[in-house]
C-alpha cells in the first residue's frame, strides 16, 4: 500500500515543529498542500539534520519521507 501525508507523514511532525515552520517557514506541516509544494526542500533540512531545530530524525523517518515523495506524494 503506497505512504499517505495523512497516514504516514503527518504524525511525523509534532506540534513544535508546526508551529515553528508556521512562525518561521511561512508554511503549515500539518496541511498536505503546504508540505506536498515544499517537499523537495523539507526533505534536504531533514537530510542535513537541519531540520527539525532541536535534533535529526531517525534515518527511518527521513527514509518514509524519502519514499513518500518518490511515491508521488499521496495525501
Amino acid at each position: 500500500m503506497p505512504l499517505s501525508f495523512a497516514k504516514d507523514i503527518r504524525p511525523l511532525f509534532r506540534s513544535k515543529d508546526i508551529n515553528a515552520m508556521k512562525n518561521f517557514g511561512g508554511f503549515d506541516l500539518s496541511r498536505y498542500e503546504d508540505v506536498k509544494e515544499n517537499c523537495n526542500a523539507i526533505f534536504e533540512k531533514l537530510e542535513n539534520g537541519s531540520m527539525p531545530c532541536d535534533g535529526a530524525w531517525p534515518v527511518s523517518n527521513i527514509n518514509i519521507f524519502r519514499n513518500w515523495i518518490d511515491e508521488g506524494g499521496n495525501p
